[in-house]
């Protein structure tokens, strides 16, 4: 049985390689392809199990996650050492040395091919933390601002005043603000920054450190892309590598999600495509606990019941959630409000855990006119109040989702402690 391969390679030794991959006795050449393009898309359409390819400017994260997703096998050949180091710290794992010959090539893509069969990708799993890094908490909410930027400044704002270090990062595609909501300029994006790092292979924890905004002692920031049409920048395959970093270097990273959690590339497109909706199903897929927030107003409400069945599509049921009720209020739910939005969710939704945020407009306002978080500028705010337990217990949930999480009722009613400026 023969492997079918493909050859993508610039420069003078592509017809000595394609030459020694044809006469190789386990290999059969299918295409000597002019770019990596062509390569894919023969990659896609199942033509070819293995693809043998050189340094190149369009080499990229995103291509390889491309060639992997479509099961296909990358050995590359560098044509200087600095190039083999380039492509090694691209995540290829088989690389030929500069000083190889044509025959050294076509054995190691044999030996590759062996390990081919067969071709079947397993599942996207959430990494789980070794409990060495910090902890990743996603902020999200469906469509009708409910209130997603305003929780991840503050959640953020509060981890940092108690674990003493705490990072808010921002990959909403759609209309990212956190930049905006602190009072800072955005006009260089910190993550798309290092997006680019990380498909190029040049993620380092200098680029990390280069890209974040201090905000106050232990309180980062990594903002988000100024324009809705720069989306293309925060690819699934981009981000990736970026979360390991930070959690090596903060013990709370705070991620501000953006709404849609949709996959329609997959209906729209015969061939991989690319997805405006990646950056935040890369960060709900590493996220030690979801922070799901809806309104509490009837339409919040229903809102959130159907966000949170469309959650289980996309993430995995196991990783823990808090469902978080925002500017609950008795004028849009009754003399009772806490209440009544529990037991809504409760019957239509099964959860049985619900944090409350009680509606502090005048506060919120303030905060968000001066470019400050809560703590910073309404310290005894109510709705200060009501983020903290969502922020206390989050950390509390990614530290160890096997302890019993306390009842959110139990919480409201014991006596709060005095909130100092």
């Amino acid at each position: 049985m023969t492997v079918p391969v493909a050859v993508a390679m610039l420069g003078d030794g592509e017809s000595a390689v394609a030459a020694a991959v044809d006469s190789h006795p386990t290999l059969v050449l299918v295409r000597r392809c002019v770019d990596l393009a062509e390569a894919l898309a023969l990659a896609q359409a199942g033509v070819v199990a293995l693809v043998v390819v050189s340094d190149q400017p369009r080499l990229n994260r995103a291509v390889l996650a491309d060639f992997s997703a479509a099961g296909v096998a990358v050995v590359a050949v560098g044509t200087n050492p600095a190039a083999v180091r380039e492509l090694s710290g691209l995540g290829i794992e088989n690389v030929a040395s500069a000083d190889a010959d044509a025959s050294t090539i076509a054995d190691l893509a044999a030996s590759v091919a062996l390990a081919l069969a067969p071709l079947v990708l397993p599942p996207r799993q959430r990494a789980p933390n070794d409990g060495h890094g910090g902890v990743v908490i996603a902020v999200w909410g469906p469509t009708g601002a409910p209130g997603r930027t305003t929780l991840a400044v503050n959640i953020a704002a509060e981890c940092a005043d108690a674990e003493g270090d705490a990072l808010v990062v921002d990959v909403d595609t759609y209309g990212g603000a956190v930049a905006q909501a602190l009072g800072l300029l955005d006009e260089a994006p910190g993550i798309a920054a290092l997006a680019r790092a990380s498909l190029h292979g040049s993620l380092t924890d200098d680029v990390v450190w280069r890209h974040l905004q201090s905000v106050s002692p232990g309180f980062k920031v990594l903002s988000g892309i100024t324009r809705a049409d720069r989306w293309p920048e925060l690819s699934r395959s981009a981000l990736e590598d970026i979360w390991p970093l930070l959690r090596k270097h903060n013990r709370v990273t705070v991620v501000d999600c953006g709404f849609s959690i949709a996959q329609d590339e997959d209906a729209i497109y015969d061939t991989r495509a690319p997805q405006r909706n990646g950056a935040t199903l890369s960060a709900l897929e590493n996220a030690d606990v979801i922070v799901v927030v809806g309104t509490s107003e009837p339409l919040g409400i229903q809102r959130l019941v159907q966000a949170s069945a469309e959650l289980d599509s996309v993430v995995s049921v196991t990783c823990p959630r808090i469902i978080v009720a925002n500017r609950v209020r008795s004028s849009v739910a009754g003399s009772n409000p806490e209440s009544a939005i529990a037991d809504a969710l409760a019957r239509y939704s099964g959860i049985e855990r619900v944090w409350m945020v009680p509606y502090d407009g005048k506060s919120c306002d303030a905060a968000t006119l001066a470019g400050q978080t809560l703590r910073e500028r309404v310290p005894r705010s109510v709705a200060r109040r009501g983020i903290r337990s969502v922020a206390k217990a989050a950390v509390e949930i990614a530290h160890s989702a096997s302890e019993p999480l306390p009842s959110p009722r139990e919480s409201a009613r014991a006596e709060v402690p005095a909130l100092t400026d």
